[in-house]
């Protein structure tokens, strides 16, 4: 088989795309001994990327794989060749002709360079032999050992005979230390080859996932660290190993006996085949070991397992995926305090750290909330709870956030109707109490005096939706009661509140009834002097008669009568202007003046 890059036959999802770069900026793609295209192709593993042959001239570069890999690998590297072009640069340097030879020297400069140059272009075709044994070393996996060669040893392509065409002829192109520094490298890999041995690992195959990690990353890296090949074993069926341990248990099988497995020989599911030099597969064996995962046990309280769990499993979701771990709580109704915690050796320690840190807190916020539920009770007057709890409850979400506590009145069905119960930290709720004894204290001391306001200026002193008597209570901290409809005195106005204020308010509100009950009496009689005089005037509930019209007082028409002015009358109300004759029809409407 000819191979120059892996060629396979595109997916729906893969695509192939020739950028335009020029040639002059390949080798600075590729850098020294290929190591920049090296960190290109491990940022994008799924993309090949083939340059041409630098004696075809060509600007172009084909890149293969994943459409969406592929666009980002083309951005990539769009990016990277205008950094080029922005950074590189050339000056022109003015120089009398007679210094150039001392600038050259006798030549040896410029031999030098040109040598130099030379053998960069100077692009050669080689061979060597490889027994077909080891081509499939070369060739497997999409030809990676052959993608590292080039990237390394300057875009050296090298190629393999036909499958069986039993050839042992390998050709390689490129510049020519380049192709001599491959041939090195693959007669070292030959010679590993030659000295490499099997080596078997046994490790259960429930662990094998978990070894081989995300997409194989993990073994991926042990291969790489160790160059070894790592081989794991198909995955045995559940069923047709539960058959086969049932066969072993009856030791019958098609009516013929079995003989019973030797526990001494690992099944075939478990074993992993390494091969490679003995002490690189002695060291991948200890790192796969490394890999498997270990459990250990946590003691932690088992009324706290709820907690660790968290809602939903949020909490225990986020421990595994911080520690990379598996947390195995029991079941509640084994009431175990243990928790099992299985992952990597190395990340264990960890995992308990961050577990037994956690119970720590939990414990603290048990030990806080039984802090936070101290509750103690006061006695309180109910005829005192409305003022405790104030307009919209302001005075008691006053109370309960200055104390951080939850205060509870009693409910309209409660046999103790005079208490009321307050939760929080102990000095706090004995603070709240203090702030509602307080209160009490202050209602206690109050008093209640009734005074006597004409009825006719309570409206006044009320004010619009009660803006007057709000001014008044917030002044001088009292409370007042005026009497509702249909009240026995009519008059009779309560004031509460200490004695002090008590005197202040009432005083106020006598001056207020002086200054407003002056209006009142001026305002009565205006109203009498505008009343009208007669019967209609004594008997206003008496029902009236027909209407006798609109009548103007004292008007220059007035009769002694009074009778009203007839509308129709030209008399009464006589023109004063001459009438104007009717409008003659027209085709084109009404006349307009």
């Amino acid at each position: 088989m000819r191979y120059l890059e892996p060629s396979c036959v595109l997916q729906e999802n893969e695509r192939t795309k020739d950028m335009i770069i020029e040639q002059r900026f390949h080798r600075a793609i590729i850098g020294q001994k290929g190591e920049k295209i090296k960190e290109i192709r491990d940022k994008f593993p799924e993309v090949i990327i083939n340059f041409p042959d630098p004696a075809h001239k060509s600007d172009v570069v084909q890149l293969r794989g994943p459409r969406t890999e592929v666009e980002k690998c083309t951005k990539f590297m769009q990016k990277m060749v205008a950094e080029m072009v922005e950074n590189s640069y050339s000056v022109s340097v003015p120089i009398f002709k007679q210094f150039h030879k001392n600038i050259i020297g006798k030549g040896e400069a410029q031999k030098e360079l040109e040598a130099l140059i030379k053998s960069l272009d100077n692009v050669v075709d080689d061979s060597m032999l490889v027994d077909p044994k080891h081509h499939r070393y070369f060739v497997a996996r999409r030809g990676q050992v052959l993608r590292d060669l080039a990237d390394e040893y300057g875009g050296v392509m090298v190629s393999f005979p036909r499958t069986g065409s039993q050839s042992d002829k390998v050709t390689l192109k490129g510049a020519k230390d380049c192709v001599e520094a491959a041939k090195k490298r693959m007669l070292e890999i030959i010679e590993d080859l030659d000295a490499q041995v099997t080596m078997e690992c046994v490790i259960p195959q429930k662990y094998h996932r978990s070894i081989m990690g995300p997409k194989g990353a993990r073994i991926q890296q042990i291969t790489r660290d160790h160059n070894v090949q790592i081989k794991f074993p198909e995955r045995e069926d559940a069923q047709a190993s539960q058959a086969e341990a049932q066969v072993q248990e009856n030791g019958e099988a098609n009516g013929e006996l079995n003989e019973i497995a030797d526990p001494t020989v690992p099944k075939k599911c478990d074993v992993i085949v390494l091969s490679g030099r003995k002490e690189r597969c002695e060291a991948a064996v200890e790192a796969l070991k490394a890999l498997v995962p270990v459990s250990i046990e946590v003691e932690v309280p088992f009324e706290l397992h709820r907690y660790i769990i968290g809602q939903k499993g949020s909490g225990i979701r986020k421990m595994m995926d911080e520690f990379e771990v598996n947390i195995q709580v029991p079941a509640p109704e084994l009431q175990s305090d243990i928790i099992s915690v299985t992952g990597l050796a190395t990340h264990l320690d960890r995992a308990k750290e961050g577990l037994l840190e956690r119970v720590k807190e939990l414990q603290a916020e048990q030990e806080d909330r039984a802090l936070r539920s101290f509750k103690l009770t006061i006695t309180v007057d109910p005829k005192y709870h409305p003022k405790i709890i104030g307009r919209k409850g302001a005075i008691i979400t006053q109370i309960r956030t200055d104390h951080d506590v939850n205060i509870q009145f009693p409910e309209k069905n409660d046999e103790n109707q005079d208490q009321i119960s307050i939760t929080g930290y102990e000095q706090n709720a004995i603070a709240a109490r203090d702030a509602i004894q307080g209160i009490v204290d202050e209602l206690e001391e109050m008093i209640s005096e009734d005074i006597t306001l004409d009825s006719r200026v309570h409206a006044r002193i009320i004010g619009a939706r009660g803006k007057g008597i709000r001014k008044i209570m917030d002044e001088f901290k009292v409370d007042l009661r005026f009497p509702q409809n249909g009240a026995a005195d009519p008059n009779l106005v309560t004031v509460t509140g200490r004695p002090e204020m008590v005197d202040e308010a009432i005083d106020h509100l006598l001056n207020l009834e002086e200054e407003y009950l002056a209006d009142v009496v001026e305002n009565e009689a205006k109203m009498a002097y505008m009343k009208p005089s007669g019967t209609a005037a004594a008997n206003p509930e008496e029902p009236r008669g027909p209407s006798k019209g609109f009548v103007v007082r004292e008007a220059p028409w007035a009769t002694s009568s009074e009778k009203a002015p007839d509308m129709s009358s030209s008399e009464d109300f006589p023109s004063f202007g001459t009438p104007v004759a009717a409008a003659k029809a027209s085709p084109w409407g009404p006349k307009r003046f």
